[in-house]
């Protein structure tokens, strides 16, 4: 199991915590500590990333139609749709400067999307795709990124980064 966080002393403390134990109580699963580590993000130096993720990323997009008016609230986009670029990079940029990392973010390239899934949450369904993008920007920032994931949702486990 990981846990990620771009808030380094949010992953010690966990650590330390679940260290301490040797069983925990997932929603009624019994998982059995054997080992904890952190692992620190790639260092990502030459300011480039490629980031794949293992879960779909999830999208919203503005809800407008043709003609500007607003027809929905839960205008999700794929990232095969016009509108994704554009919200993906502005997600990036926010979290960055959510935690007060450089927001100078880029994406260069959606190299690759997996298969459309729709996974239902508390609010929903929530429609999304696996995907590979290059994006530029801060050392700094892109390691958050690495640890945080990519689109929205991340809490739930949408946009988990595995390279």
């Amino acid at each position: 199991m990981e846990f990620t966080s771009p808030v380094p002393e949010l992953v010690e403390g966990l650590a330390k915590g679940l260290a301490r134990e040797h069983l925990l109580d997932w929603g009624g699963t019994a998982l059995r500590v054997q080992g904890v580590d952190v692992i620190a993000p790639p260092n990502f130096a030459s300011g480039k990333a490629v980031m794949r993720t293992s879960t779909p990323v999830v999208m919203k997009g503005s809800g407008h139609n043709e003609h500007g008016e607003r027809t929905t609230r839960q205008a999700w986009v794929l990232p095969t749709e016009p509108e994704f670029p554009a919200y993906f990079e502005g997600n990036l940029r926010r979290k960055a400067q959510t935690i007060g990392v450089d927001p100078d973010v880029s994406v260069q390239a959606i190299t690759w999307v997996g298969p459309k899934r729709s996974f239902a949450v508390s609010q929903g369904h929530k429609p999304g795709a696996a995907i590979e993008a290059e994006i530029h920007g801060a050392p700094e920032t892109l390691q958050c990124i690495w640890s945080w994931g990519l689109g929205q949702a991340n809490s739930a486990g949408f946009g988990w980064v595995i390279a």
